[in-house]
């Protein structure tokens, strides 16, 4: 089975028009905003930026690009983020990561509130989904589960492989199948065996950020491959040779995980917003 990510999140975003239409009205015809911020001039985090942007108008929300320049420092970061936490329009924040390196990063991402955190990206924010509490989970991690869920791949007491530990992919993405009764296995750059352990998994998410670095052979078969890496060429994390031949469902690399990351983003931006309208006089 090919889980098309590109498919769902079209549809995702058709019904995401209607409710913003009727946030729109009862915010008396003030259009909410996704404030995007992006320090320095990486291509990549550029072409991403520009991506959310144009999802934001194909749903109807405001889109606020906010380009500073390489040189920024973290307190000026830090006055930005603030900024857009008071302007009550604003009901997302995104920190394109990542951020040069003479700013902390940690610092700036837990200076979004919870109320505006659409990405994700947050202490408080990964603290409250791995309690099974409510709160808007990274983007990418979440936009797997929307997709898992959509097409009904079974979770619960399977043996579920994250390779990877990021702060915002790998390690939400292992406590969000462990709160849907997952069995789950963490492997980073430290794992040893790790064919073999991959090798005994029914779910397998490469989330580790090297081209193919995960080969089909280890792969057991009938086993579910989701795919959350992308590479120059248009591939990922799992090698593209005779995955759909050995597995039983996997995500398409482009076209899988990528426009679910980004939908799941709109997705979360609009929850957001609807809250606040209905808080709106």
């Amino acid at each position: 089975m090919l889980l098309d990510g590109k498919t769902l999140a079209a549809q995702i975003e058709q019904e995401l028009k209607n409710r913003v239409q009727v946030i729109i009205q009862k915010m008396g015809g003030k259009i909410p905003v996704l404030a995007t911020i992006l320090v320095g001039d990486d291509p990549s985090s550029a072409t991403y930026v520009k991506m959310k942007g144009n999802a934001c108008k194909r749903v109807g929300l405001e889109s606020l690009p906010v380009l500073l320049p390489t040189s920024t420092t973290t307190e000026e970061l830090l006055n930005k983020i603030k900024e857009l936490g008071e302007n009550p329009l604003v009901r997302g924040i995104l920190l394109q990561h990542p951020v040069p390196k003479q700013i902390d990063e940690r610092k700036c991402f837990d200076a979004i509130s919870i109320e505006k955190d659409v990405d994700g990206v947050s202490s408080l924010g990964f603290g409250l989904m791995s309690m099974g509490e409510r709160a808007y989970g990274s983007a990418t991690p979440k936009g797997i589960m929307n997709l898992l869920e959509h097409y009904k791949i079974p979770l619960e007491g399977k043996h579920a492989v994250v390779v990877g530990r990021s702060a915002i992919l790998g390690k939400p993405m292992a406590a969000m199948l462990l709160n849907k009764n997952c069995t789950v296995t963490i492997c980073h750059s430290k794992t040893q065996n790790l064919p073999h352990i991959i090798g005994q998994a029914d779910i397998v998410v490469g989330a580790v950020g090297i081209p193919e670095f995960i080969k089909t052979e280890w792969l057991k078969n009938g086993a579910v491959a989701i795919d959350a890496g992308y590479h120059n060429g248009g591939i990922g994390d799992i090698q593209k040779e005779g995955l759909s031949e050995k597995c039983s469902a996997y995500t398409p690399v482009p076209g899988g995980v990528g426009p679910m990351t980004i939908s799941t983003l709109i997705m979360q931006t609009v929850e957001s917003a609807e809250k606040f309208s209905t808080l709106t006089p």
